[in-house]
C-alpha cells in the first residue's frame, strides 16, 4: 500500500450523471480532496468520463466498476484504491440494492440481494478501512453511510431496503464507540427522497406537497451534509444519523 500527503475520499455508488454519490465526489473535489469511486453496470464510458471530469477540475482520481454482492470486493476495492491513489482516510458508502417490495412480495431472495450490498459490503468495507487506517497510524478519518428514513416513520412497500438501512443505522451507532479511539468518526445521513435518477413526473407530483420548502431534494442537498460530515469542522459529531431531508413529511 502506498501512502499520500493529499486528502483521499473512497466513494461508492458514483454511477451516474445523476447519482447521490456524483454530487457527493464533485462536491468533495471542488475543495481539494482526491476521488476514487466505485460504479456498477453504467454506461461503457462514465468512468473514464467522470474521472477526466474530476482530474480537470484539479484533483487526482480513479475509479472502478466493481459488483459489491462478491464477499471480498471490499478487499479488492481497498487494494486498488491504495495502487492508484493511495490510502483513503475518508470512506463514503453511498452504494445501494433498493427493489420495492411489500408484505407479499417479500421473500429469500430479495431480502439476501438487499443484505449482501447493503448491509455486507457495507459492514465489511467499513471495518476494513479501519484496520488499515489504524496500520497507517492516521489521526483523523471518517466513515460516512447513506440511510434511509425509517426511523422518522413507516416506509410501506419497500421492506427489504428498510430494514437493511436499518441496520446500518444502528451498526454506524455502534461503530462509531469502537472507532473513536483511533480518530474516526462513524456518522449516516438520511437524504429523505431525492431526485436523482430514480423519479418519475408522477413521484414528484405526489411527493412535491410534502416538502414546506417547495421543492424536491436534490443529490447537492445530501453531497453538501455529507461534506460537512467529512470536514474537520465535524470532527465531534459521531454516532449521530443526520436527517437532511428538508422538512419532508410522511404523514
Amino acid at each position: 500500500m502506498t501512502r499520500s500527503n493529499n486528502k483521499i475520499a473512497l466513494v461508492t455508488g458514483a454511477g451516474n450523471e445523476n447519482s447521490i454519490g456524483t454530487a457527493i465526489c464533485r462536491k468533495l473535489a471542488s475543495q481539494g480532496i482526491d476521488i476514487f469511486f466505485t460504479c456498477y453496470k453504467s454506461n461503457v464510458d462514465w468512468i473514464e468520463r467522470f474521472q477526466n471530469e474530476l482530474i480537470n477540475s484539479g484533483v487526482r482520481s480513479a475509479g472502478l466498476e466493481i459488483d459489491f454482492s462478491q464477499s471480498d470486493a471490499h478487499l479488492q476495492l481497498l487494494d486498488t484504491v491504495s495502487q492508484k491513489l493511495g490510502f483513503p482516510t475518508i470512506l463514503i458508502n453511498s452504494a445501494a440494492h433498493s427493489i420495492d417490495a411489500n408484505y407479499l412480495e417479500l421473500d429469500a431472495k430479495l431480502l439476501d440481494d438487499h443484505y449482501a450490498i447493503n448491509v455486507r459490503a457495507t459492514c465489511l468495507l467499513s471495518v476494513e478501512f479501519a484496520r488499515r487506517f489504524e496500520q497507517f497510524k492516521e489521526s483523523s478519518g471518517r466513515i460516512i453511510h447513506l440511510t434511509s428514513g425509517q426511523g422518522l416513520g413507516p416506509m410501506p412497500g419497500n421492506l427489504a431496503y428498510v430494514a437493511s438501512k436499518g441496520a446500518i443505522t444502528a451498526f454506524s451507532q455502534s461503530l462509531s464507540a469502537e472507532l473513536a479511539h483511533l480518530g474516526i468518526t462513524v456518522n449516516a445521513v438520511n437524504p429523505g427522497p431525492t431526485d436523482s435518477n430514480w423519479m418519475t413526473d408522477e413521484i414528484r407530483r405526489d411527493l412535491l406537497p410534502k416538502f414546506p420548502m417547495g421543492r424536491i431534494g436534490l443529490p447537492e442537498d445530501a453531497a453538501r451534509t455529507v461534506a460537512f460530515l467529512a470536514s474537520e469542522d465535524a470532527s465531534w459529531i459521531t454516532g449521530q444519523v443526520i436527517h437532511s431531508e428538508g422538512g419532508f413529511s410522511r404523514g
